[in-house]
């Protein structure tokens, strides 16, 4: 790696959250963060392609044995910003800034007890627009305001604060996605193909305006224990 191309790269990472100095390695360069303790390494296997590997295997969604392969710039900052959206809300990290910020609030009534509520909520939809990069997972629109922050496992039925609030037990969804998913006419496979419900007939699926395949593009394994909770107890097989 010459000392161009190592500037590329460095550019690269602070450009998409790892903005710590780099650590140069004998075949490639560590990038890191203050925002979270992972970090990543990026090889450089020829003209313009790159192994990115992590000791956490999250932040690398359809990583190989070796790592995860790209090429060309372009992809190379998408793998990147995708990797730093993970590490920002890796499971319990949103549950601990939660606590942290609600930590002295009292919650000796039903009001207090909402407002408390309520900051939970409006951290676990920061981490999702972060997550899913601000668009729809199945739709890909891309207005923020229009987005719903969708609980998998719903909130009444989760656990912990940790469950409530693990961006991995939700999906970021346009509105008439998110009204049919928490009222369970629609679920997610693991392969990330949504299911109808058979009471959604073809003419119910043309007055929505739905096509007959719809997939979520981004899901991780982490994922799929929420999915199988939510086929099974709330979606209307």
């Amino acid at each position: 790696m010459n000392p161009i191309e190592r500037i590329r790269l460095e550019k690269a990472a602070s450009d998409c959250g790892f903005e710590m100095s780099s650590m140069m390695l004998a075949d490639g360069l560590v990038v890191r963060s203050a925002q979270f303790p992972e970090s990543l390494t990026i090889q450089l296997r020829g003209d313009s392609v790159f192994l990115l590997s992590s000791e956490r295997e999250l932040l690398l969604p359809n990583a190989g044995a070796d790592g995860l392969a790209v090429s060309g710039w372009d992809d190379l900052y998408q793998a990147l910003e995708k990797a730093a959206a993970i590490a920002r809300t890796m499971p319990n990290r949103v549950a601990e800034k939660f606590h942290n910020v609600t930590a002295a609030m009292p919650r000796s009534t039903e009001v207090e007890r909402i407002v408390v509520q309520r900051i939970g909520q409006d951290l676990f939809r920061n981490a999702l627009l972060d997550f899913w990069g601000g668009a729809c997972c199945v739709t890909g629109l891309a207005i923020p305001e229009l987005l719903r922050a969708s609980h998998i496992k719903p909130w009444a039925l989760c656990d912990s604060d940790e469950e409530r609030l693990d961006v991995f037990n939700g999906l970021l969804l346009a509105p008439h996605l998110d009204a049919l998913f928490d009222g369970g006419w629609i679920s997610v496979e693991e392969s990330g193909f949504v299911r109808y419900s058979p009471r959604l007939n073809f003419a119910t699926l043309e007055q929505l305006g739905l096509p007959q395949v719809l997939e979520v593009v981004g899901l991780t394994s982490a994922h799929l224990s929420y999915l199988a909770y939510h086929r099974a107890a709330v979606f209307k097989g």
